[in-house]
């Protein structure tokens, strides 16, 4: 009867993973680069009538000066104040009468922006980019406006949100060095400090042509689109110098960094933090499938032993952040009712240890590559995301075709590789550890 069973869910992964990979269709798209450096990246998909139109820079907070933290993000805020052609407090207007939506993410290796419009608005996508990139408002005005904006989203973000300071804690132990270690909201007095003669400069500096990529999906026409890019987008001066990434080498990490954070949380938490390498390096994609098995969905590793098994935690995870330099892994388990937070970190380094020492079976190993694989899908099935796919992959790597290619790289990872990455990565005797403790607690 075992046998028969396990026949059966083996039949029925098979089926699964054959009918994901029969929904992956090859994107195809064109590249060209303007005159003034500026990447562009269309890809038509005439089965609806919408386009995303979007602009990734090449700036992130890793990019800051380290007394004027926070400038990255800030800039998201700051550039819909509106531009020389655009009054202040219209640009999300234009797209909202066209029928379109927009908004704009910053993370520690890049900023991005885009429109998603109705197909016959493209133009307008384009010259609202244009007028970001070259005529934006960079004034005393706006900045007051955004910096009271930017320090409300901290306090609800952070500062007033339980375990909200999770990522900011973890990241200024894991990093002495790298320009990792501060957060991408950034620091509310740098901001504060910052005369108008920073912003600008921040401004002439990163948001350029020739630090930028141009990433255009849906119901397009190439000869249209290109004309058009060229039109709004080919007369901008490139920036003024090579614009220079970090380079900065964050030492090995040698030991255990243990700490204590009073939050205004109910229950205590465990956070631990392993460094990584960066994304696209071959262990890299090892270590996202090990994160997988061990905190996605309700059968992972980390979940049925400590919620369902144990009942030691009420909420588990892990996460790795997928960097341009080499990165790290946070995994994170919220106590349940009087459990100590030295026996919620003993449960939870007893699934890794697992994973070191134990085998994987296939069972578990191909659920593994199907989820790797859905989410591939999941990811490409809207021209939103495709659009940011195609920015990434160029931005990151040079080569926008890996929204095609890279999943080979996930399902060549082997089981011994998972195993081997575990104990290489998630070295017990190297990690940042906290413990969150409700403030009411304190001694």
């Amino acid at each position: 009867m075992k046998l028969a069973l396990k026949s059966i869910f083996m039949i029925l992964l098979l089926a699964f993973s054959m009918a994901v990979n029969g929904q992956m269709n090859k994107v195809e798209f064109q590249k060209f680069t303007l005159d003034n450096g500026l990447k562009v990246i269309l890809h038509k998909d005439n089965s609806t009538p919408i386009v995303a139109v979007s602009v990734m820079y090449h700036v992130g907070s890793k990019n800051e000066d380290p007394n004027r933290t926070g400038f990255a993000h800030f800039f998201e805020h700051l550039l819909f104040e509106g531009s020389e052609n655009i009054d202040r407090g219209q640009y999300d207007k234009y797209v909202e009468k066209a029928g379109g939506t927009l908004n704009a993410n910053t993370w520690y290796d890049r900023t991005y922006y885009f429109e998603i419009l109705p197909s016959n608005q493209l133009a307008l996508g384009l010259w609202l980019e244009s007028e970001r990139m070259l005529h934006a408002k960079v004034e005393q005005k706006g900045i007051e406006t955004q910096r009271e904006v930017v320090k409300e989203e901290r306090r609800q973000r952070v500062d007033n949100q339980p375990y909200g300071s999770i990522l900011e804690e973890s990241l200024t132990r894991a990093y002495k060095v790298h320009p990792y270690r501060w957060p991408v909201i950034g620091s509310m007095e740098h901001l504060n400090a910052a005369k108008e003669e920073d912003y600008v400069n921040f401004y002439k500096k990163f948001y350029v042509p020739d630090n930028a990529i141009i990433s255009i999906a849906g119901d397009i026409d190439y000869a249209e689109a290109k004309m058009l890019v060229e039109k709004y987008f080919g007369d901008i001066p490139k920036g003024k110098g090579k614009i220079m990434q970090p380079t900065v080498v964050e030492p090995e990490m040698t030991g255990i960094i243990r700490d204590t954070i009073w939050d205004n949380i109910q229950l205590p938490a465990v956070v631990q933090t392993f460094r990584i390498p960066a994304q696209g390096t071959p262990d890299f994609y090892a270590v996202s499938m090990l994160s997988t098995m061990l905190s996605r969905g309700e059968s992972s590793r980390l979940n049925k032993a400590l919620v369902d098994e144990q009942q030691k935690a009420l909420f588990v995870g892990n996460f790795p952040l997928e960097l341009e330099h080499p990165g790290v892994s946070i995994a994170y388990s919220i106590a349940n009712m009087g459990v100590d937070p030295m026996d919620l970190e003993t449960a939870m380094n007893a699934e890794i240890k697992r994973v070191q020492t134990e085998d994987i079976s296939d069972e578990e190993f191909q659920k593994l590559r199907n989820q790797v694989e859905n989410d591939f899908v999941s990811a490409n099935s809207r021209v939103a995301g495709i659009a940011e796919s195609l920015a990434n992959y160029e931005m990151y790597f040079g080569d926008a075709n890996l929204i095609n290619t890279e999943l080979e790289r996930y399902l060549a990872v082997t089981k011994e590789d998972i195993k081997r990455v575990a104990n290489k990565y998630f070295d017990l005797n190297k990690r940042v550890v906290l413990y969150y403790l409700p403030k009411q607690a304190t001694p």
